[in-house]
């Protein structure tokens, strides 16, 4: 790969971008479509789509459900791993001018019914593997519109019959379920092309996305993300890396999960505006798979999380791959850590790029740029059009060097949260986001997170929040009161480690890891339980984590 930019490329130079550059997401779509048609624009389990594939389908599925009864405006889920359904039914959604709401396919039925009942969604796509979750809960949720899907169902025959008769029959990995009002996705998309598809008229000002995280504190919250806020984000980005992206050639690789913000914005959205194609691995935990993949194709950028770096350089065959079109990897969601970083430097002759964002910011908030050369341990420069001001306790700007709050502001800023008007005040203040994260600069510019939100936990990237899980313990009979911290673990960053004062004696540690399993996701159950006769807690009787920490 040609270096020379690197010698000269700031992107502080372009310090400003246009939000308004276009309408709406549908329009930056539209414009791909335009340029480059024929090209490549997903790729899942041996299968291509065309950007002009792509194009005909979400347009026939933007037709179904403008015909279907749901409104411009309502809320659609998507509860599906990385398949090649996934961007046919969010652009779908989008441009039928309806807003996606995506799911945790983990999901348990608790918190599925919980998402689905705030956003107030009228329908979902769900891969048929995990529909036995939304059985349990949806005749308590809005959804009247059911939408099935197989995980091969857009393959070609006979290779769809082969996958998903392996997937239901031989490897038994979809549970039965009843979902009588539900009716197949793929027919859905079928039924659209004999129907009228009418663009919608979408501004700035619209949602496009509602994405649910835990915040600081508490409860799940669809933190509102307008088609404003994604463009800006899209332009912000695009601003630290255009410079190095072959537009229409290098291909990412997707191996985070589409609905999680990082993944959603760095690999499906940016990708797709550059005419790229996008590599969709739909179980990276398989990392011999995962690899098996990655011996296909020509891959250029591989966005991702530590412990997915840290997982391919201890798996046999990865580093026999070919990295000579391999341009750098970008850690997110989780700090990268410096062995992995040095490892993968010396195993792919390449950088590995952090930078740092969240989903309340659509979510990026700075990159490192790529021409920074190895790995500084640093988040990187603030991307375009950001400003950030890091404050001491009493709200005054610390100086240089020094550890501060870092607060947030720029057009990437969420609208708030959905319904939650007391929640949005806590966090923004005059347009600025506080984001709990405590962060020091440099003498260039440089930021570096020294610590995180005092309480939340941080598994594989993933926010869990001491909250719920305290919450779920207290559903225990045998629980007087819990408390959730987290500590560290050299695989997933961190786990949770839940400290219990227990009514019932008889009650083992292994009693409270499976009543967490029956109501929490896989990476939110404790790893470790302690139990206490006493919690510390401060004279009002708030529990005080952070001397369980200490």
């Amino acid at each position: 790969m040609e270096k020379t930019w690197l010698e000269h490329y700031d992107p502080r130079v372009n310090a400003e971008i246009d939000p308004d550059h276009y309408a709406s997401v549908v329009d930056i779509f539209e414009q791909s479509v335009q340029n480059y048609g024929d090209k490549t624009a997903y790729i899942n389990m041996g299968h291509e789509i065309s950007f002009k594939e792509l194009d005909v389908l979400s347009a026939q599925f933007a037709a179904y459900l403008q015909n279907s009864g749901l409104q411009r405006g309502d809320a659609v889920a998507i509860m599906m791993p990385n398949l090649l359904q996934y961007p046919v039914a969010m652009f779908g959604i989008l441009r039928a001018g309806m807003v996606v709401v995506n799911v945790n396919p983990l999901y348990t039925a608790r918190e599925l019914k919980h998402q689905l009942s705030d956003a107030n969604a009228k329908g979902i796509v769900i891969v048929e593997n995990f529909a036995c979750t939304l059985q349990e809960v949806v005749a308590d949720t809005p959804v009247k519109h059911v939408l099935l899907t197989a995980l091969g169902d857009m393959l070609p025959v006979p290779k769809r019959w082969v996958v998903n008769l392996v997937v239901k029959h031989v490897k038994k990995l979809v549970p039965a379920f009843d979902l009588p009002q539900s009716m197949s996705f793929m027919a859905a998309v079928k039924q659209g092309a004999n129907q009228t598809f009418t663009r919608p008229e979408i501004t700035g000002d619209d949602l496009a996305f509602l994405q649910y995280t835990g915040g600081t504190t508490g409860v799940s919250k669809g933190a509102m993300l307008t088609h404003r806020n994604m463009i800006a984000n899209l332009e912000q980005v695009s601003g630290i890396l255009e410079t190095v992206i072959d537009k229409g050639k290098d291909l990412v690789v997707t191996a985070l999960p589409l609905y999680h913000i990082f993944a959603l914005l760095a690999n499906g959205l940016l990708f797709l505006k550059y005419g790229c194609p996008n590599l969709l691995i739909t179980n990276p935990r398989d990392m011999p798979g995962f690899i098996k993949e990655l011996q296909k194709y020509p891959f250029a950028i591989l966005p991702g999380v530590n412990t997915l770096f840290n997982g391919l350089l201890n798996t046999p065959g990865f580093a026999e791959l070919d990295f000579s079109k391999f341009k750098f990897g970008l850690g997110g969601g989780m700090a990268v850590q410096r062995p992995v970083a040095e490892k993968w430097h010396e195993v792919t002759g390449t950088v590995l790029l952090e930078g740092y964002g969240l989903t309340e910011c659509s979510p990026v908030v700075a990159v490192t740029p790529p021409q920074i050369g190895e790995y500084k341990g640093t988040i990187g420069l603030p991307v375009p059009s950001t400003d950030i001001k890091l404050l001491d306790d009493d709200g005054n700007e610390v100086p240089e060097g020094e550890p501060g709050e870092l607060w947030v502001k720029g057009p990437q800023v969420m609208l708030g949260y959905l319904n939650r008007p007391e929640a949005t005040e806590e966090i923004l203040k005059d347009g600025w986001l506080a984001t709990g994260d405590i962060a020091r600069v440099d003498k260039q510019g440089y930021f570096y997170i020294v610590d995180r939100k005092k309480d939340m936990i941080l598994v594989s990237g993933f926010n869990v929040f001491p909250n719920e899980i305290e919450e779920v313990a207290a559903m225990h009979a045998g629980i007087v009161e819990a408390a959730a911290i987290g500590v560290a673990h050299e695989v997933s960053g961190e786990v949770v480690k839940l400290y219990v004062v227990k009514k019932d004696p008889s009650l083992t540690a292994q009693d409270v890891i499976a009543h967490c399993r029956k109501h929490l996701t896989g990476y939110k159950v404790p790893k470790q339980v302690v139990f206490k006769d006493e919690l510390p807690k401060t004279n009002v009787g708030k529990i005080l984590r952070r001397e369980l920490r200490d």
